[in-house]
């Protein structure tokens, strides 16, 4: 006869590389943490500029390529779908570090591994000023 499982946290594995694991746990199994999904390959950085889909977050990263023949740079961006665990609430606007993982959907080969906070940038779809604040009129002279 089994003893009965005592339901108690579940302990962050390791995953290989140097992140810190999160305080919550969850019970998602594409989670590297909690779950069984393995990392290998690229290490990206980028910013979350949506979190729509369940689970899903789009991580935009800005690259600068250089122009020869007008000896210049131009912006150019590169976006990822990743999946976003439950432990690992990253919200838009915030920085976050993404790992190549098996595909887990059509789109989706990565997997974020760690919020690094804030971006010092604003993402395209943030709003300039906070909604709360009322717009000031001017007075016609």
């Amino acid at each position: 006869m089994t003893p009965p499982r005592t339901t108690r946290a579940r302990r962050a594995r390791d995953i290989g590389l140097d992140v810190r694991a999160p305080k919550v746990p969850c019970e998602d199994r594409h989670c590297p943490f909690h779950g069984r999904l393995s990392l290998r390959g690229q290490v990206l950085e980028g910013t979350v500029v949506s979190t729509s889909m369940q689970r899903t977050a789009v991580v935009e990263r800005v690259l600068l390529h250089y122009v020869p023949k007008f000896e210049r740079y131009e912006k150019r961006r590169r976006r990822y779908l990743a999946h976003a665990p439950p432990c690992l609430a990253a919200p838009v606007g915030h920085r976050v570090r993404i790992a190549e993982t098996r595909p887990l959907s059509k789109y989706v080969s990565f997997c974020v591994v760690e919020d690094l906070g804030e971006a010092t940038h604003r993402v395209a779809g943030e709003d300039a000023a906070p909604a709360h604040e009322p717009a000031v009129e001017k007075e016609e002279a």
